[in-house]
C-alpha cells in the first residue's frame, strides 16, 4: 500500500461516484459521520494506491485525479467512529464498493475478514483488512454510440410484458453460441429477439441486473443466488452476466443489449431492489454502505440502534426519509434511463419504498418524487405493491403514475379455473380490469398488471401439474417458499402419462393465457409458460443456478434435444396467436373502464347497447340472484366493439368488432345459449381452449337460441359476423 496527496486536486462534489471526463477522473462519496476517507486505486498486479479526499461539501468528499481513465479498479476506506450500540460502523480496515460504482468487478469470497466482527464473537471489532476478498469498483467510459436509438413508447394498453431472466432465459438455447449463453449478448442474439417478435410481446421485464451478491449459507450448499434480489451495486450492471469482460465492458454490453431490443420494437423494464441491500443485519458483511454511513443508509432500531428495523425480510431497509438516500434512488433510475435507454422498473417490495416512518404512506417523499421528476415520471413505473412488514398488502393503493402487480388477479383466475366456489363476480371484476381496486382515485384499467405466473411461484406448467410444492433441491427441508399456490394437479401429482390428466393440463395451460390475455389491464407472461417450461413443483427456485430454472429450448436442427426438455409447439402457437387477436381488437384493451358497473352490464336499452352485457349459460342476462350464486362457474361475457368511447391516436373514433367469451370453468360439459339477435344475427368461434391450436377447424356460424356446446374447464371466443 502506497499514500499519496500530492497528486490529487480538488475536483467537484457533483456529481457523486467516479466520473471521467476524457483527462482524468472525479471522485465523490456521501458520507455525514466520516472523520477521514481514502480513495483506494488498484493496479494490474492488485497493488493499492491510497489517496486522501481531503475536500468536504455538504458531507460530500470529493478530489480529481488526472490520467486516471476507464478500467481503473478503485475502491473506500472511512475513517470514522465505530460504536455498533450507536448505529456507527466504520473501519478502515475494510474496503467499500463505491454506492454510485457504474461497474464492479470480482465477487465477494466469504472470508471472516469481510465481516466486522470476528466469527463467534459479534462482540468485539475485527480489523482484518478485507480488500483480497471483496470487488472492486470500476471506472466506466461513458461514451457509447446510441446510433438513432429511440425509446419505443409503447402506450400502456398496447403493452404485453415478458417477465424473463438474462441468464436463465438463454442458457441452453442451442442456437446462441456457448460463450454468449446466459449473458446480455446472448438476450440480444436474432434467435431469442426473433422469438419474442414472433410471440409478439411488446417488452422484457428483466429479473434484477444491478449488480447483486451470492449469499455465503447459499454458496455453502453449493446453491447460490439466481434471482438477484440482493443488490449492492444500484448503478451497475450485473458483472456475472457480461459475455465481453467486467471492467467496464459490462456497460457497453448491456447498452448493446438494450439498442438491439429496441431496434425490434422491444422495450425494456428492469426489476429493481431499492428497499434493502446485500449487507443483511447486524451480522451480515460490511461491503458498502455500512462502513460509509450505517445510519443515514440504514433504518435502525429506534431503541437499539445496533439492530436493523426490516420490513423487507432481509435482514435491513434502506431509510427511505434521508436526503441522500433519496438521492441515490432517483439518481439512480435517472441513470438507468438517460444513460443506459431502459424504458421502465418494476419496484420489488414498493410497500417498503413508502415506509417514511412505519406505516406505508402513498403520500411519502419518493412517490412525490417520482411524480414530479421529468425523467423518471415518464418511464414505466410498476410497483409490486407488497412487503412483509405490518400493514404492507397494499394492492390498489398506489398512486395514479403507477401500475401494480394485481395479486388479486392472480388469485381470483387460479381459483376459478380450478373450480372454486363463490369466485363469479370477483373473476367478472378482474376480467374488466378490476375497477373495484383502481377506480376509485382516477386510475384506469392499465393500473392493473395481469398474471397468473411470476418468477415467485409455480410456472404455467408445474400451476396445472402439481397441488403442493416440491423444492427439495432448495435444501431447507420444504420450510421454503409459499403454501398458498392455489393450483390444481388435474388428478395427478407431477409427471404422468394418463392422456386423460395430461389433456385436462394442456386445456388449464390454454385458459390461464387466454383469460389473462383478454383482461383489460396489461398482460404479464412469464418468459418460457409459452413452452410449458416446468420446475418441476419448485415454487421458490431463487437459488437454482440450474436447470431447474432455465429455459429449455427446442433444439435446433444440429443441436442435440436438451435434458428434461418439454417444449410444446401448439402452446406457443396458441400465445402467439392470442396476443395476435388482442393486438388486432382494441375491445379487449380498452383506455377506461366500462360504462356500467364492472359486474353489472346494462345493455341501456332495447334499441341501444351498451359496452358490455353479462349472460347465464341459458343465454339470459344475468340477475343479482344469479351473481349470488355461490355454486356458478359459467358465464358469457358480450364485448360490444361499437361502444368504445375512447378515440384512436388522431382523435378518430374506435371502432372495433364484437365478441361472445364463453367461459366454463364447471367440471361439466355444458350448452351456451346465443343471446338474443339485438346482441349479434351470427357469431363464427375464433378461439376454442378445448382443443389445441392445430385441431381447431371452421364450425357453422352460431344464431340467436342456437346452443353451443362447451366443454368443461375451457372457454370460447365467438366473433360477431
Amino acid at each position: 500500500m502506497v499514500a499519496q496527496e500530492a497528486l490529487i486536486w480538488p475536483g467537484n462534489s457533483y456529481p457523486l461516484g467516479a466520473t471521467f471526463d476524457g483527462v482524468g477522473t472525479n471522485f465523490a462519496l456521501f458520507s455525514e459521520v466520516a472523520e477521514r476517507v481514502e480513495l483506494c486505486l488498484f493496479g494490474e498486479d492488485g497493488a493499492e494506491t491510497r489517496f486522501a479526499l481531503n475536500e468536504v461539501d455538504g458531507f460530500v468528499w470529493h478530489g480529481y485525479l488526472p490520467g486516471v481513465s476507464p478500467g481503473q479498479r478503485y475502491g473506500y476506506r472511512v475513517h470514522g467512529p465505530y460504536n455498533p450500540a450507536a448505529g456507527q460502523r466504520c473501519n478502515p480496515a475494510k474496503l467499500l464498493l463505491d454506492p454510485y460504482a457504474k461497474a464492479v468487478e470480482g465477487s465477494v469470497r466469504w472470508d471472516q475478514a469481510v465481516f466486522a466482527y470476528p466469527f463467534g464473537d459479534p462482540d468485539q471489532r475485527n480489523d482484518e483488512d478485507s480488500a483480497p476478498f471483496v470487488p472492486r469498483s470500476v471506472v466506466i467510459n461513458p461514451f457509447f454510440s446510441w446510433d438513432s436509438d429511440r425509446h419505443p413508447r409503447t402506450p400502456y394498453h398496447e403493452t404485453v410484458i415478458y417477465e424473463t431472466h438474462v441468464r436463465g432465459l438463454t442458457k441452453l438455447h442451442p442456437e446462441v453460441p456457448e460463450a454468449q449463453r446466459g449473458t446480455y449478448q446472448g438476450l440480444a442474439h436474432p434467435a431469442v429477439v426473433d422469438h419474442l417478435q414472433k410471440l409478439g410481446v411488446t417488452a422484457v421485464e428483466l429479473m434484477p441486473v444491478h449488480q447483486f451478491v451470492s449469499d455465503a449459507v447459499l454458496e455453502e450448499r453449493g446453491l447460490a443466488n439466481y434471482w438477484g434480489y440482493n443488490t449492492i451495486g444500484f448503478f451497475a450492471p450485473h458483472n456475472a452476466y457480461a459475455a465481453s469482460g467486467t471492467r467496464g465492458e459490462q456497460v457497453q454490453e448491456f447498452k448493446s443489449m438494450v439498442r438491439t431490443l429496441h431496434q425490434a420494437g422491444i422495450e425494456v423494464i428492469l426489476d429493481v431492489v431499492y428497499n434493502h441491500t446485500a449487507e443483511g443485519n447486524h451480522l451480515g458483511p460490511t461491503l458498502s454502505f455500512r462502513g460509509i454511513d450505517n445510519a443515514s443508509y440504514y433504518r435502525l432500531m429506534s431503541d437499539d440502534p445496533q439492530f436493523y428495523m426490516d420490513t423487507t425480510g432481509t435482514g435491513n431497509s434502506l431509510l427511505m426519509r434521508h436526503p441522500h438516500v433519496l438521492q441515490m434512488i432517483m439518481d439512480s433510475l435517472r441513470y438507468w434511463v438517460t444513460e443506459m435507454h431502459v424504458d421502465g422498473f418494476r419496484f420489488d417490495l414498493a410497500s417498503a419504498l413508502a415506509r417514511q416512518f412505519h406505516e406505508v404512506d402513498r403520500l411519502s417523499a419518493f412517490f412525490d418524487m417520482c411524480q414530479q421528476d421529468p425523467i423518471v415520471s415518464q418511464a414505466k413505473l410498476i410497483a409490486e405493491p407488497w412487503d412483509v412488514g405490518e400493514g404492507g398488502y397494499q394492492v390498489g393503493n398506489f398512486p395514479p403514475l403507477w401500475t401494480e402487480w394485481n395479486g388479486k388477479y392472480r388469485d381470483t383466475v387460479r381459483d376459478f379455473w380450478r373450480g372454486e366456489h363463490a369466485t363469479l363476480p370477483e373473476f367478472a371484476s378482474r376480467l374488466t380490469g378490476s375497477s373495484d381496486l383502481y377506480l376509485s382515485d382516477g386510475r384506469r384499467p392499465v393500473a392493473s398488471v395481469n398474471f397468473v405466473t411470476a418468477h415467485d411461484g409455480f410456472t404455467l406448467a408445474d400451476l396445472v401439474s402439481y397441488n403442493h410444492k416440491h423444492n427439495e433441491a432448495n435444501g431447507e427441508d420444504g420450510r421454503d417458499g409459499s403454501d398458498d399456490n392455489r393450483s390444481w394437479n388435474c388428478g395427478a401429482e407431477g409427471p404422468t402419462d394418463d392422456p386423460a390428466v395430461t389433456a385436462l393440463r394442456d386445456r388449464q395451460k390454454r385458459n390461464f393465457l387466454s383469460t389473462v390475455l383478454l383482461s383489460q389491464g396489461i398482460p404479464m407472461l412469464l418468459g418460457g409458460d409459452e413452452m410449458s417450461r416446468t420446475q418441476h413443483g419448485n415454487n421458490n427456485a431463487y437459488c437454482q443456478d440450474t436447470e431447474i430454472s432455465w429455459v429449455h429450448w427446442p433444439p435446433s436442427a444440429d443441436a442435440p434435444m436438451p435434458d428434461g426438455y418439454e417444449g410444446d409447439q401448439d402452446l406457443l402457437d396458441f400465445t402467439a396467436r392470442l396476443i395476435r387477436l388482442r393486438v388486432e381488437h382494441p375491445v379487449f384493451r380498452r383506455r377506461r373502464f366500462f360504462s356500467g358497473p364492472a359486474v353489472r352490464g346494462k345493455s341501456g336499452g332495447p334499441d341501444q347497447l351498451g359496452d358490455i352485457a353479462w349472460f347465464t349459460p341459458a343465454g339470459e342476462e344475468m340477475t343479482d340472484d344469479d351473481w349470488a350464486v355461490g355454486f356458478a362457474k359459467s358465464l358469457t361475457v358480450f364485448l360490444n366493439g361499437d361502444a368504445i368511447t375512447e378515440s384512436d391516436p388522431r382523435g378518430e373514433r374506435t371502432r372495433d368488432e364484437s365478441f361472445l367469451l364463453l367461459f366454463n370453468a364447471s367440471e361439466l360439459d355444458l350448452e351456451f345459449t346465443i343471446p338474443p339477435q339485438r346482441y349479434g344475427e351470427q357469431w363464427v368461434k375464433v378461439l376454442d381452449t378445448a382443443l389445441p391450436l392445430s385441431a381447431l377447424t371452421d364450425a357453422p356460424a352460431a344464431k340467436p337460441g342456437d346452443a353451443v356446446a362447451i366443454p368443461s374447464r375451457s372457454m370460447q371466443v365467438l366473433g360477431r359476423v
